[in-house]
């Protein structure tokens, strides 16, 4: 799914803006993540590293805000018509916390650095502030999650991928 929705943005926005943008504002999406903007790199045939550089940034650039203010935003969301919508990310949080719950700030790691679907840092991130973690210890540990996830990606995408293509 990421795949196809980073597509999405290459294939819209090539031409109308710079590459690095659309890997910038893929990677900052819930969903697509750093994955998403290391597709689009590959996709808009730019060099690995700064398209990991970008990604690995953008990434990261919503997650203390996550970790410090969600409470809040969620708390006001219910409050409005998007009330569903809060209430469906706090039923996916819950339902991927076990892994998070039971090894802690190693689970945190563990849930960013593999990268499968529904997982990643923003996800990592609501889970640990539903769950009470420590911003302060969190953070550095998604840091590191989103790096071993974006080794990850890369050597996939424009190791394997190149490689083939």
């Amino acid at each position: 799914m990421a795949e196809t929705i980073a597509n999405w943005f290459v294939t819209n926005l090539q031409g109308t803006i710079s590459r690095e943008l659309i890997v910038f504002l893929v990677s900052l999406l819930p969903i697509l993540e750093l994955r998403g903007g290391i597709i689009a790199g590959f996709a808009l045939q730019m060099g690995w590293l700064p398209t990991f550089l970008i990604s690995y940034i953008g990434n990261l650039l919503p997650i203390p805000f996550i970790l410090l203010f969600i409470r809040y935003i969620f708390r006001v969301l219910k409050k409005t018509p998007l009330r569903g919508f809060v209430a469906w990310c706090e039923r996916k949080a819950e339902q991927k916390s076990d892994q998070i719950r039971k090894y802690a700030y190693w689970g945190v790691f563990l849930f960013v650095a593999i990268p499968l679907p529904g997982t990643g840092a923003w996800m990592g991130a609501l889970i640990s502030v539903l769950l009470n973690m420590d911003p302060k210890k969190t953070f550095p540990v998604i840091m590191v999650g989103v790096l071993t996830a974006g080794i990850i990606v890369s050597v996939l995408s424009f190791g394997l991928l190149g490689s083939l293509l």
